[in-house]
């Protein structure tokens, strides 16, 4: 199915791309200096829904990535797409944009990576690695107990949880063992350090959550002050 061809929206009006993390590296730039980087794959994204404030109350762009087969969509999902006039698309993410937005974005709309900039500050939203079932110690950075004195096996058991008698019970939100990870993590003001629109690939300094591959989504800085 062929996208509808319409013009990229300008840059200040875009507030985001999906994409999948591809790992780390490092660049140097002009006086040589190692900059450790994070090489993200954004897009090519397909506009497959507009959210208007007089139909659902607010204004956004929902946006597809990653291309499957069409099989692999339910009816529902397969409906979604062709009304949108976008091919068969395995992730939808919804970006919030100012009302008077909605007019520069249109169904079916390719975005691909040179919506972003070199030098340009963004927020990267992953998923980060699962830990499964850890203790306070990893998971809260508790101290363990002494090693002498009687000590046997407990070294690294978090003790009591609570009082006694009073309050007898132990209080929401209380600190211990539990899953780990495999949570929503945002990293916010990373710098865009190269942009290659042939291939949609951005590298941001720094690292990001999740593992090789993960799905993750590039906004514009909402605390950049500059």
């Amino acid at each position: 199915m062929q996208a509808l061809a319409v013009p990229s929206p300008n840059l200040h009006l875009m507030i985001g791309l999906i994409g999948r993390k591809l790992g780390m590296t490092q660049i140097f730039d002009e006086q040589g200096v190692m900059i450790p980087v994070t090489v993200l794959e954004v897009g090519p994204c397909y506009v497959t829904q507009l959210r208007s404030p007089a139909t659902n109350g607010y204004a956004a762009v929902q946006l597809g990535f990653g291309d499957v087969k069409e099989r692999r969509l339910s009816g529902g999902e397969r409906g979604h797409v062709k009304k949108a006039n976008a091919p068969a698309l395995k992730n939808l993410r919804e970006f919030r944009i100012q009302d008077s937005d909605l007019e520069h974005y249109k169904l079916g709309q390719k975005l691909v990576a040179d919506l972003f900039t070199e030098g340009e500050l963004v927020d990267v939203t992953g998923t980060s690695k699962g830990k499964g079932f850890q203790g306070g110690i990893k998971r809260h950075g508790f101290s363990r107990g002494p090693k002498t004195h009687g000590q046997s096996d407990r070294e690294r058991s978090p003790g009591a949880a609570n009082a006694g008698s009073t309050p007898g019970r132990v209080f929401k939100g209380k600190r211990g063992p539990g899953h780990m990870g495999h949570e929503r993590v945002t990293v916010q003001n990373l710098r865009v350090v190269k942009v290659d629109p042939e291939r949609n690939l951005l590298a941001v300094r720094g690292a990001i959550p999740g593992p090789k591959n993960g799905l993750i989504t590039v906004a514009s800085a909402r605390k950049n002050k500059r």
